[in-house]
């Protein structure tokens, strides 16, 4: 058991990174004293707002230079794999920004090398730690739908192209890995996942209707789950204003529908019923705006990552359960690609 204070260290200071050092301050076991950004502006703009950790431009130099316990990897996605393996040579634990990795391949190599290394991958996927979000997983898990039969996500999202304008990384296959699926809609579909369980057939249509950008800005899936269920998938970044992410899960016993921090349907045939109507209040509207995330935001999987370093388990989400939803993100992209159902192994 490790009882001194955490050495907590933030590669990539874009947007997602103060959510990362909010949750910091306010959690208990870690300090925040290191930020590192290639724009120094980025990094000296973060470390003036959250207590002055030290400062730098080179991943490499502020592992080798700020003893760090944990490194937050907030970088653009197709540079998560890289940033994630610096860290577990230097011995450092890793809790890692949506998506895990944009291949496979690069996903793998990550694990592994911290499985090697003898450090904790963690992912973020924070809409899991929402209290809706955890008393539908604990009744789908109670058996209190009883078999699934159909689980469905609508991720309609608003994203003009001055948001793709704003970093030369985003809406591209090399740095973002795609587009409303990998960047916006990955959490939703992370959830779907979580909800029903894996997929096993995907038959996607993607394209790109709205925006100027070589990835996708719309999608629609159809999805077949190992359980037998079955499912759809809607996403895009051209939907305004922006909707609220929405799940639909339905059993043989009932229906529970999930919008944002909000049950806005729970009924099963024994007349059960679980709405809760005090988390009835509108979503801050990160459907519109990237910056504007919901309550909790990175708390709990922060402090659920210090912990897991201290009592040396396994965090919340380890670095295999952030894989899944890439995987099928991966495996869409494919179907669309080729015009034919894909299965996945």
């Amino acid at each position: 058991m490790v009882k001194r204070d955490l050495r907590w260290g933030i590669v990539g200071c874009g947007v997602i990174a103060p959510a990362h050092a909010k949750a910091l301050a306010k959690a208990k076991g870690a300090k925040l004293v290191a930020v590192c950004d290639i724009v120094p502006e980025k990094a000296e703009k973060l470390a003036a707002e959250f207590g002055q950790p030290d400062v730098y431009t080179d991943l490499k130099e502020m592992l080798q230079e700020a003893d760090l316990d944990i490194l937050s990897v907030c970088t653009p996605s197709g540079l998560h794999g890289g940033h994630i393996e610096a860290a577990a040579e230097a011995g450092v634990h890793v809790l890692s920004e949506k998506p895990l990795e944009i291949t496979l391949e690069k996903m793998d190599s990550a694990i592994q090398a911290c499985r090697k290394a003898g450090v904790k991958l963690g992912g973020v996927f924070q809409r899991r730690t929402f209290p809706t979000s955890k008393q539908v997983k604990e009744a789908l898990d109670a058996g209190e739908l009883g078999n699934l039969l159909l689980g469905s996500a609508y991720l309609k999202y608003y994203r003009d192209q001055a948001y793709y304008d704003s970093g030369d990384w985003r809406g591209t296959w090399e740095l973002d890995g795609g587009g409303a699926l990998m960047n916006q809609g990955v959490h939703g579909i992370d959830l779907l996942l979580w909800f029903m369980g894996d997929v096993k057939k995907v038959f996607a249509r993607a394209g790109t209707l709205a925006r100027d950008i070589p990835v996708e800005d719309t999608a629609i899936i159809s999805l077949e789950f190992e359980n037998g269920a079955f499912g759809i998938i809607e996403g895009t970044t051209t939907v305004y204003p922006g909707m609220d992410t929405r799940l639909e899960i339905h059993g043989e016993k009932g229906t529970i529908v999930l919008e944002e921090h909000r049950i806005n349907v729970w009924e099963t045939l024994d007349g059960g019923s679980k709405i809760d109507t005090k988390d009835g209040a509108k979503s801050p509207g990160v459907s519109a705006d990237p910056s504007a995330l919901g309550p909790l935001t990175h708390d709990v999987l922060v402090q659920d990552m210090i912990d897991a370093v201290k009592e040396d388990r396994e965090p919340l989400i380890p670095g295999e359960e952030a894989r899944k939803a890439v995987e099928l993100i991966l495996a869409i992209y494919e179907s669309a690609r080729t015009g034919k159902e894909v299965v996945l192994d």
